[in-house]
């Protein structure tokens, strides 16, 4: 009882010493300040609700090794409350960001300016009142301060200007009033021209007046986006604009700037230039020279077309022109239409009395609209056959049955599809059905702004396309875009939803990631759509409940916490020397009988068709203790070692690293899959082992290595050409195969050459071919449990959408895809005869519809017209081959049977092929489908 005693003081000491040791952790007056933050807001994180170290348990702080806090980040966290001058006490911060959360009212303190270390500020998206305090030009280190869609008032603090480190500067969408504040020579006072790093002026939707200084730009600075629309700034454009070589987007619109525009060819790298809805005049401003312009907007200004517009065809990279509500008259600018890039014009609400377009039209104009002019005057060829819009024209009055004449529905704008869930709902209102997988979880969700697109076609399928797959591929998840339209600051805006890969919910740490990728754009978006802003909707976290802890109630659990430590390290001693008698039993035993998943029986033994299970040492032994010697290759679930049985059977082992390893289920699905899959195609299972914690597949041997090697000449096979398509094409119609016989499908991903391996008779057999796939995420903990298909079938998917986008008909030697090409097919002796031909064909084979894919004797029958129509002999073999010609392989040959892939074959009413063997015992289940 004495032993017992002291151990249970020990136990109780170490564990009150813990306790101290997490409560005193966090430096104290950086404690002090967050529990001072914490008294001012509501809706905190959950763990700030406890009383354990910041440092070290509440969610957003980060600290360094000294335990002072570096970051606070917290978008998107639904905190409401005022921003407590205590905030001024963490003096090591480096970065703080409350953006994205609306419930944040009151001033912003003043004691931000004590943060000397702070180099990002991120206070957008919140209810900020009152004005910029001057103290915030006094932080030397600051880069990126982001005061954006708040309530702030008064006038730009002159103090932004000793911010010599400073890049970013957003002032957007609130209420400041007064003159932009620049510094002279003779005048101490500071200025933003002092800025000679920004590279971002962002100061939209304000009230700012008076005249743009002449003083705040000159060739040293290094602006790259210029943003004064939506403000009541007057006077002219200052003639020093010019000198800013680096500016890329320039918004002057909705202002009241007055004369003539001065002359700007200078701006050779600007790409959108908005200068409509002021009351400039003079001659419309001459823009030769601007050779990177794609957008240009002069709209609602008293402008003069009288004189030479030949400037018109230097802009050759223009593809949206709009000149609208103005007084042009004469004759449409001909020149106009066939600039090469040029797709939208839109010149309506003005006098306009003439109109050509019989001839020379750009080969990319989709639209022109010039609707209420007084045109009376058309010439209309048939080599113009987009869309025109004359409603409103005399011309019209005697043509009124003309489409052009008639008011015209515009084109429905894209949105994501949901077609593939079919009639799939959600049963609440906030959950959404993700587009990739059809479930129901809720999203991430709010409006993403565009305020500088190079085109204002709100159907372009191909360019939102290409939003989407950007926006996954960099942020890793599934997107859905809906609602397209032009606002009245003619910003394209659009509903952005981003859903959880794998969950119903986001954690609060997704969040945060999501949330700062894009409110510090480091995401990238395509650059025809160019910069952007995204306001989130609030996030309603599945916390549970919340409690606040007493000091009372964590007394209690203290103590009875250091009881239970006692009597948990009893029973685990006992519970240890339990399982080690068990594991002794059950090594005599069959393996299976102990497959557990989270305590659960997995169901026993796998039922296997034709494979054995191996032991550890078995394994090891043929491997030569898995030496490099015998290491033949590796990938994402580990290596690949060349064996000798014990009876002289050459194998290939696959083993999985522990990080890439599934449980039990999951491994036993997979070998009783792969167990019962028999085809002269895909590589054999010989066995496996799930012994001594490991896992591994044993497969048969190929000799002669990969198909890309084969390809490659690396092997020393030389193969030409010809050949080498019908090798590919056998392997990808032998996995097209599996994929039918196998439906609903759990086989979908594109056959990669590295998964072709090759035999002593040149047979291409396709290896790890995506049956099933461990999908984990180690920092969650979390492994899913549903047989899913390997990640390159995702990957696959946008690869498909690159190629439809780089698409190209008019390059008659690549297609437009010179760069993705295989350079050992590209750079051979050979041309790529029928080459087009042969990719739309296999574009074809990839569309998302079934019903819009062609049967596999269609694509045979295909392909002999296309190698016949290139004077290829179909029913010849090759003498250097071991292999037949691809049509006698599919069926076609004089005397020999059709190939077990042709669609007059397939397993219809219990049949079975001989080339390929499966036990319809275990036919696979509907529901199972990679995600």
């Amino acid at each position: 009882m004495a032993a017992a005693a002291r151990l249970l003081f020990c136990c109780l000491l170490i564990f009150s010493m813990y306790v101290g040791v997490l409560y005193a952790a966090t430096n104290a007056k950086d404690a002090a300040a967050l529990r001072s933050l914490k008294d001012e807001w509501t809706n905190t994180p959950p763990s700030w609700d406890s009383s354990g170290d910041p440092c070290t348990s509440w969610d957003g702080i980060v600290c360094d090794n000294s335990s002072r806090v570096t970051s606070l980040e917290l978008s998107s966290m639904g905190l409401t409350g005022k921003m407590s001058g205590d905030i001024g006490q963490l003096s090591e911060l480096l970065s703080l960001d409350l953006s994205n959360n609306l419930g944040l009212t009151g001033t912003i303190s003043p004691q931000l300016g004590n943060l000397k270390k702070l180099a990002i500020l991120m206070l957008s998206g919140c209810s900020f009142m009152g004005s910029i305090p001057s103290e915030l030009g006094s932080l030397p280190e600051l880069t990126f301060l982001a005061l954006n869609f708040n309530n702030l008032n008064g006038e730009i603090p002159p103090s932004i200007g000793q911010l010599a480190k400073l890049t970013w500067l957003d002032l957007s969408d609130n209420r400041l009033t007064g003159q932009i504040p620049f510094a002279t020579s003779i005048s101490p006072t500071p200025g933003l021209n002092q800025l000679k790093n920004a590279r971002h002026f962002h100061f939209s939707n304000n009230q700012l007046s008076g005249s743009i200084p002449e003083q705040l730009f000159g060739p040293d600075m290094s602006l790259i986006h210029l943003l004064l629309d939506g403000n009541q700034l007057s006077g002219t454009i200052p003639t020093s604009l010019a000198s800013v070589q680096t500016l890329e987007v320039l918004r002057l619109d909705r202002n009241r700037l007055t004369k003539s525009v001065p002359s700007l060819n200078n701006l050779t790298n600007l790409i959108n230039m908005h200068l409509a809805n002021n009351q400039l005049s003079g001659l419309l401003p001459d823009l030769t020279g601007m050779n990177s312009l794609t957008y240009l907007d002069l709209s609602n200004n008293t402008f003069d077309l009288t004189g030479s517009s030949a400037w018109f065809s230097t802009l050759q990279s223009v593809a949206t022109l709009v000149i609208e509500q103005g007084s042009f008259n004469g004759a449409v600018p001909q020149e106009i239409f066939s600039l090469p890039q040029i797709q939208q014009v839109f010149m309506k609400n003005n006098a306009f009395i003439e109109l050509n377009l019989s001839a020379n039209i750009g080969d990319k104009l989709q639209l022109v609209d010039l609707q209420n002019n007084g045109i009376v005057q058309l010439e209309l060829g048939t080599e113009f056959t987009k869309t025109l819009m004359l409603f409103g024209n005399p011309v019209c009055s005697n043509n009124p049955n003309q489409i052009y004449c008639q008011l015209q529905q515009e084109a429905k704008p894209y949105s994501t599809s949901l077609t593939l869930c079919g009639m799939a709902k959600c049963d609440s209102d906030h959950l959404k059905l993700n587009p990739e997988s059809c479930t129901c979880s809720y999203p991430y969700a709010g409006i993403l702004y565009f305020v500088a697109p190079s085109s204002l076609d709100l159907s372009n399928a191909t360019l939102f396309r290409s939003l989407e797959t950007s926006l996954t591929v960099s942020l890793g998840l599934s997107v859905s875009l809906q609602n397209l339209s032009l606002n009245n600051e003619n910003n394209l805006q659009m509903q952005l939803e981003l859903f959880p890969s794998d969950d119903k919910y986001f954690s609060r740490s997704e969040i945060r990631t999501v949330a700062s990728a894009l409110g510090r754009r480091t995401y990238k978006a395509p650059s025809e759509l160019g910069l952007y802003y995204f306001r989130p909707s609030e996030y309603i976290f599945d916390d549970g409940g919340r409690r606040v802890l007493t000091t009372g109630s964590i007394a209690g659990i203290v103590t009875g916490s250091a009881v239970l430590v006692l009597m948990l390290a009893a029973l685990a001693v006992y519970a240890v020397r339990q399982k080690r008698r068990a594991e002794q039993a059950m090594s005599m035993s069959n393996p299976f009988a102990s497959w557990t998943t989270g305590g659960r029986d997995t169901g026993g033994a796998p039922q296997l068709k034709g494979a054995r299970w191996f032991s550890y040492e078995e394994v090891k032994k043929c491997t030569t203790n898995f030496s490099e010697s015998n290491q033949i290759g590796s990938g994402g679930y580990g290596k690949v070692y060349k064996g000798v049985l014990s009876d002289g059977v050459v194998v290939a082992v696959k083993r999985s690293e522990r990080g890439s390893m599934q449980g039990g289920t999951e491994f036993k699905t997979e070998i009783e899959l792969l167990s019962r899959v028999h085809h002269k195609n895909l590589v054999g299972l010989v066995g496996f082992c799930f012994d001594q914690g490991e896992q591994m597949l044993v497969y048969e041997f190929m000799a002669n290595g990969t198909l890309r090697e084969s390809l490659s000449g690396k092997s020393g096979i030389q193969l030409d050409w010809m050949r080498r398509i019908r090798v590919a094409l056998g392997s990808a119609r032998g996995l097209a195969y599996l994929h039918e016989l196998a439906h609903p499908p759990i086989i979908h991903r594109d056959v990669k050459s590295t998964n072709i391996l090759l035999d002593d008779n040149l047979t291409a057999k396709v290896a790890d071919f995506g049956l099933s796939k461990l999908v984990c995420d180690v920092s969650k903990g979390h492994v899913s449990t549903q047989v899913k298909g390997t990640l390159p079938i995702e990957k696959g998917k946008y690869i498909v959408r690159e190629v439809r986008i780089a698409m190209d008909k008019n390059d008659d030697a690549h297609y437009g895809l010179n760069d993705k090409i295989d350079p050992a097919i590209k750079n051979s002796h050979d041309q790529l005869i029928g080459f087009h031909r042969f990719l739309e064909l296999a574009m074809q084979c990839v569309e998302e519809a079934a019903a819009d894919r062609p049967s596999t004797s269609e694509i045979v029958k295909t392909l002999e017209a296309l190698l016949q129509a290139e004077g290829v002999n179909t029913s010849s073999t090759s003498g250097s081959s071991s292999t037949s010609s691809s049509l006698t392989e599919f069926g076609h040959g004089n005397g020999v049977r059709q190939h077990p892939y042709d669609d007059s074959l397939a397993m219809k009413d219990g049949a079975e092929s001989e080339s390929f063997g499966f036990d319809n015992r275990y036919a696979l289940v509907s529901v199972v489908e990679p995600k």
